[in-house]
């Protein structure tokens, strides 16, 4: 059976990729099959943080279009993770990422793509790779895309950061994972500046969203100055940003 992981922001630049990808090569160190599909389709990038420049391909537009099956854009990154920790006994992750060509990515916007086959893809996927997980990095904001991705998620993730404007558009974003009956709805804050009070933080966040906070990810100068440079948590385990995500993989396993 597949958990269906979606992580999401009501507003860009929240750390959702970098998250993402940090989760799910945790997840497969400790020896689950996982696979991570960027359907932010508009603006890929998830890619950058697994080792590629360009998009390896085919990709999950090709897919979309009719040029291949889903699990041929699958590209399995097993080694990306075992360069940096160990991986458990079984432990897989493969990467259906999108197109980063120009061309490619204005085609989307001027013509779109059929979201059914996304589904069918999604599903496809999990049966064919035999999944543990799926991990969705959406599109931010709300979109057709994003709605099927929580319909179909086991656990939703929302990332946020300390500010009127995040905590504005998540308010709205709860609300329509409520909405579509999301089993699992979980919020991660992100980019928390040092000397903030945390319990009070964490008492604002319950006040406004009445769900669980599960991480709150440091603003850290090694993250920024890592930036897109690979995977933080595995090359940095001990980090205090790093155990937040840790903590989220555990929780997700739950």
């Amino acid at each position: 059976m597949t958990t269906v992981v979606s992580v999401h922001s009501f507003r860009g630049g929240t750390g959702k990729s970098n998250t993402t990808a940090n989760v799910a090569a945790r997840l497969a160190a400790s020896g689950a099959r996982v696979a991570v599909i960027d359907t932010d389709i508009q603006s890929p990038g998830v890619h950058v943080l697994f080792g590629f420049e360009d998009t390896p391909e085919p990709t999950l537009n090709d897919y979309l279009w009719g040029k291949c099956a889903i699990t041929e854009a699958a590209h399995e990154i097993t080694a990306t993770v075992s360069q940096d920790m160990a991986v458990s006994d079984g432990g897989k992750l493969w990467l259906v990422p999108s197109s980063i060509k120009p061309s490619d990515i204005a085609r989307v916007l001027r013509e779109g793509y059929d979201v059914g086959a996304l589904n069918d893809g999604f599903r496809n996927l999990a049966k064919d790779l035999n999944l543990d997980y799926l991990m969705i990095d959406t599109h931010p904001g709300l979109n057709e895309e994003t709605l099927l991705s929580f319909t179909i998620s086991d656990v939703l993730l929302l990332l946020l950061r300390p500010d009127r404007q995040d905590f504005q558009g998540t308010a709205v974003t709860v609300d329509v994972a409520r909405r579509l009956d999301v089993p699992n709805l979980f919020l991660v804050l992100n980019k928390v500046p040092q000397g903030i009070d945390l319990d009070d933080l964490r008492q604002q966040m319950t006040n406004s969203y009445a769900s669980e906070t599960i991480a709150m990810l440091p603003l850290s100068e090694e993250v920024v100055l890592n930036a897109s440079g690979g995977l933080f948590s595995l090359t940095s385990p001990e980090h205090a940003w790093s155990q937040q995500i840790a903590g989220i993989v555990e929780r997700v396993k739950a």
